[in-house]
């Protein structure tokens, strides 16, 4: 998985593309524990918009990232979620837990 980090403002969003897997978890987490610590940074996007594969490793990524970002203070929100990245995050029921955006 690629992981592309874009910072606007009070944002930051990770791009990411490829397969979104256990394989991923060092990349993905260092990539948002910077973002975490960056005291100007108020909202982490994650940008499925490439993502053609997740697993549930990346599930259990994604709950950490939002436990460690409230504990910062800081928002996460999953954007670009289509096909069967979709489907998995809505079974998931992820949409309770994440603000979603298109």
């Amino acid at each position: 998985m690629l992981i592309a980090n874009e910072q606007s403002g009070d944002r930051a969003t990770l791009k990411l593309s490829g397969r979104f897997d256990f394989h991923s978890h060092r990349d993905f987490r260092s990539a948002y524990e910077k973002l975490l610590e960056t005291g100007a940074i108020r909202e982490v996007i994650i940008n499925f918009s490439e993502v053609d594969y997740l697993d549930s490793s990346a599930l259990g990524m994604l709950l950490l990232l939002r436990e460690k970002a409230d504990g910062a203070g800081k928002a996460v929100v999953l954007a670009g979620l289509r096909g069967t990245v979709k489907q998995v995050l809505d079974i998931a029921n992820f949409g309770k837990l994440f603000t979603i955006k298109p």
